[in-house]
């Protein structure tokens, strides 16, 4: 084989530089997250220009330009977009308050930790975001776990659990959005292979929660009010992804029905109704700039020979189909343990995840669900992850206690590594 077909390992230099700045800041400061993931994706890119000096400066930025507005970038960004405002839109008239509510008023005194999971599990999955449930369920966990003698701790991983259920899975989750574009497979296909491979994970983990609190209840007078209205625009959303329907007329549809529903109860007037669409899109600028930024990246590594050295480097150990699938898991359980940001794991770890699939016949529903999967799983494990520290911090823990009551996290993992051995689900390649 010759090098070029081999390609060049030091093409890849920028990426790893990518990953030190969060390493390297985070230990050096003991904060992983006080390196912004913009900055430092532009640093990368900035390095990707010095490389391949037989290549003219005009021509790397021709190339870089190129891949920033690749097809597939471009409509991921949009569907970012769209997702923040709707997002945003939806949490003003006040469907974010409705869906806790709700999910409160149904919660069985006598199952108060699979209650709580359970719940995490159908806000994550309908708001589209973990942080987000996490925030939103946190305090409402501390309560809990103030008037039982249940571990403030397992709380808080029970939290974490189900924020990480439906940011596996929703369909206006950046992650979802990343891995079905990445894979070149619609998200309705992605949420069903997914979901299929996951439930066992969730179901255990309710088993477990059952198990190790039976007995521990707590009564209440609270009321938790709501209006059923306010949490249809999530259930509408829902359901039109999972029929199949173009997410962006989904996300379009969200928004217009939760910006009624506002208008008619009062809680928008014309100009607030667009205010909050605004700040829904603004909220996405950085991981739409991040994204752009990403794609222009990996067109530089892979013109300087940087992913034919990676893909020659996983293929060479790899010899079936299941090999494949295993290379595919850990390139992006690498990527989040280096990053902790599931969402950049995958844009990183995408492009080579598809050419290896398409090398060795995978379907790209059980790439795009694998790249998923052990993205969110390891988010949900790694002590410096958003998700960990916001529990954290909200309850006045360590990290680091949360992690041996992390069930949801760690079945999620065996769950991924289950659907590879034994081949689940056992499915034609969709077309």
């Amino acid at each position: 084989m010759s090098v070029n077909q081999k390609g060049n390992a030091f093409a890849l230099f920028p990426l790893l530089l990518f990953v030190l700045l969060f390493v390297g800041t985070g230990l050096i400061t003991k904060d992983f997250s006080s390196m912004p993931i913009n900055v430092a994706i532009i640093i990368a890119s900035a390095m990707a220009f010095f490389i391949n000096r037989k290549v003219s400066f005009t021509k790397k930025v021709e190339i870089f330009a190129k891949a920033c507005g690749n097809e597939n970038i471009m409509i991921m960004v949009i569907i970012f977009v769209m997702a923040g405002a709707f997002s945003e839109v939806a949490k003003g008239m006040g469907a974010v308050e409705a869906t806790v509510n709700f999910g409160l008023s149904m919660l069985p005194p006598n199952l108060l930790m699979v209650g709580l999971f359970i719940i995490g599990c159908f806000i994550s999955i309908t708001m589209g975001t973990s942080m987000g449930t996490v925030v939103a369920l946190a305090p409402i966990g501390i309560g809990i776990a103030d008037q039982t003698d249940i571990s403030l701790t397992l709380a808080m991983a029970t939290v974490i659990g189900g924020a990480m259920f439906g940011d596996n899975l929703s369909m206006i989750s950046d992650t979802t959005i990343a891995a079905a574009r990445t894979q070149q497979t619609s998200m309705s296909d992605k949420f069903k292979y997914n979901f299929f491979i996951v439930t066992p994970g969730a179901i255990l983990t309710i088993i477990i929660l059952w198990v190790i609190t039976s007995g521990n209840s707590i009564e209440t007078n609270t009321q938790y009010t709501y209006e059923l209205i306010k949490v249809l625009p999530y259930i509408v959303v829902l359901f039109l992804a999972i029929l199949g329907m173009n997410v962006l007329l989904v996300l379009s549809g969200g928004i217009f029905l939760s910006g009624f529903i506002g208008l008619i109860d009062g809680s928008y007037t014309g100009m607030t109704f667009i205010h909050a669409a605004s700040q829904g899109i603004i909220n996405m600028q950085d991981i739409a700039i991040i994204s752009i930024f990403v794609g222009g990246l990996i067109g530089l590594i892979q013109f300087n020979g940087g992913i034919t050295y990676l893909l020659h480097f996983v293929t060479s150990r790899i010899h079936t189909k299941k090999g494949a699938e295993f290379g595919i898991a850990g390139l992006v359980s690498v990527a989040d343990i280096s990053t902790a940001n599931n969402t950049i794991a995958i844009l990183m770890t995408g492009p080579l995840a598809k050419d290896i699939a398409d090398q060795y016949g995978v379907d790209p529903r059980k790439s795009a669900s694998l790249l998923d999967i052990f993205a969110a799983a390891w988010q949900g494990l790694v002590p410096y992850g958003g998700q960990v520290l916001a529990a954290a911090g909200i309850a006045a823990i360590s990290p680091l206690s949360i992690l041996p009551y992390s069930f949801y996290p760690l079945l999620l993992l065996g769950c991924g590594i289950i659907a590879i051995t034994l081949n689940i689900p056992k499915q034609k390649s969709s077309t």
